[in-house]
This record gives structure tokens, sequence and C-alpha cells, in this order.
């Protein structure tokens, strides 16, 4: 009877040396692969989380400001970066996949106002001590360059929803933004997202933008955006966009080359959306999940900082 008992007893101590192995050489493989993760993301930061590697430094700082761990922080870009699934987020950083959707979801909101004072509001100097060369002589007085985003999500099952999201544009459920940059490139206004049925006056009309515009300002806007010319006289501000063409008449040659200009011109906002949709969370087909929907306004924040942070988008300055 004493021997039954001894036996069982050192079967549950072996059971129990060998649960603490396993723990150990889990935990241990977890922050290896975390360690590994880290290192990767140092080496090309841009690559990983959209943020240059001169910047690195920031994340000491957000962590600061936030008490948000660094790994913590590098996995909510990660995510927003390269849409990295939570599974994958999971194993890369030694967690379970509750806990990296936990810390994404949790970190985010602080992440983006950590970030949003890289949106700056440029003034009028410093737009004219940066503006680049095919500005300087018939539009130098122009001070932002507007368009619109749109993000492609997931159908609401709600059916209020689905019609407010729904975009004839792009023939889609999408939230959409207005973007503002200066002539140079830097973003300096990202309005909240507005379902994608929103017109582009109503846009213009109920998000901050025009608060934020200096006295006088000058707008360079596509014709989608004729109808705000009212919104902009009635603050004192003005609009420039290309000559609206009819079915009836055609441009005449002085109106063609003035579209050809603004144009070339207006490429200068496309490339800032072009560098956004690098973000693999905002690429037009990216289809953000419903749960993440209500974090898109800071993921999109996150992500005009940290453009706003890379290198100069005009080199002939």
């Amino acid at each position: 009877m004493t021997s039954d008992s001894d036996d069982q007893d050192k079967k549950n101590v072996e059971s129990e040396l060998a649960a603490i192995r396993q723990r150990k050489e889990q935990e241990e493989f977890h922050q290896s692969c975390l360690a590994n993760t880290l290192r990767l993301i140092e080496n090309k930061p841009r690559f990983y989380i959209g943020m240059p590697k001169e910047s690195y430094y920031l994340l000491g700082i957000i962590n600061k400001h936030t008490s948000i761990p660094v790994e913590n922080i590098l996995l909510c870009l990660k995510k927003i970066r390269l849409d990295t699934k939570l599974v994958e987020l999971a194993d890369q950083f030694g967690m379970s996949v509750s806990n990296a959707s936990k810390i994404f979801s949790k970190n985010v909101p602080s992440i983006a106002k950590a970030l949003h004072c890289f949106i700056i509001k440029s003034n009028k100097q410093a737009i004219e001590q940066n503006l680049p060369m095919a500005f300087r002589h018939k539009y130098r007085n122009i001070n932002c360059i507007i368009d619109c985003l749109e993000i492609e999500i997931q159908k609401p099952l709600n059916s209020l929803n689905q019609a407010l999201t729904w975009s004839n544009y792009k023939k889609a459920n999408t939230i959409k933004y207005l973007i503002s940059s200066t002539p140079d490139g830097i973003i300096n206004y990202i309005s909240p997202g507005y379902g994608g049925r929103i017109t582009d006056v109503c846009l213009v009309e109920n998000c901050e933008f025009l608060d934020n515009l200096e006295p006088g300002a000058i707008v360079l806007a596509d014709r989608g955006f004729k109808h705000i010319e009212q919104l902009l006289l009635q603050r004192g501000f003005s609009l420039v966009r290309p000559p609206s063409a009819s079915a009836k008449c055609r441009l005449t040659k002085l109106e063609a080359r003035k579209t050809k200009q603004i144009a070339s011109l207006r490429i200068h906002i496309e490339r800032v959306i072009r560098r956004l949709r690098e973000f693999s969370m905002l690429k037009p087909h990216s289809v953000v999940n419903t749960n993440s929907v209500k974090f898109l306004d800071d993921c999109v924040i996150i992500a005009c900082a940290l453009i706003n942070l890379q290198d100069s988008l005009i080199r002939n300055i």
C-alpha cells in the first residue's frame, strides 16, 4: 500500500517538473520570438512600421507619454502598416491571440493621440519657404490641396449603416475622409471618418477643415469640389480648380491648358494618398473588419503622422 502511494507521489512530482520545464521552454521560445521581431523592426522600421530609421527614437517618447511598453507600440504600428493577422502577431510578439487583440484595441487610441501633433497646421511663411518650383510661377499663393480618401470596409449588418456607408463612386461600403496637404506634401489636416455616402460638399461643411484655414487661404481641388466654392467665399477663402466641362461645349485652349496645369499640381496630394495606401490597413481593397472600423480614425491619424516623418515627397523644392 505504501509502495503504491510512493509511486503515485513520484509520478506526480515528475509530471509537475515536466510541466514546469515545458512552461519554461515555452517562455524562452516566446522571448526569443519577441527579441527577433524587435531586432527585425529596428533594422527596417520604414518597412515594418512606416517610421523612418532616424525617427525611431520617438518610440521612447511615445512610451514616456503614454506608459505603453515599446513592444506593444510596435505591435500596433506593425498591424496598421502590414495588416498582419492577429495570429501571426501573437506568434511574433510571444503572446496569445486574445492578448494581441486587447493590446491593439486598448493602445491604438493613445498612440494616435500622441502622434497627432505631427499633423501640423503650417503657416503661410513656412509654406512659402518650402514651395515647390511648379507652384512658384502662377500658384504661389495656394495654401493647401484637398482630396477625399475612401477606405473599403466589410458590409455592415445593420441596414441603415449599409446605406450610410455605400459609396456609388467606389461601388462598395466605405469610410470617407477629407485630407489636406501643403504644396510640398505635408499633411496638415485629416477629417474624422464619415459614411461613404456623404458628398464632398457635406464632408467639407461638417468637418472642421474650414476652421483650420488661415484668413484669405487659397485651396486647390479637383472638379468634384466645385460646389464648395460658396462655402469658401462665405469665410473669405478662395478655390482654385479646373474649369468645368459640359457635354454641350468643349473646353477652350486656355481652359484646357489651365486644366493641365492644375492636374500637374494636384498630383502632389495624389502622391500623399499613395503613401497612405502603403499602409496595408488603408489599401483600396483592404476591406477593414467590422470590429476594427471603430479604430479606423485612429489608424488613419497614425499613418498620416508617420508619413509626415518620412522623407520629402517633392525633390525639386
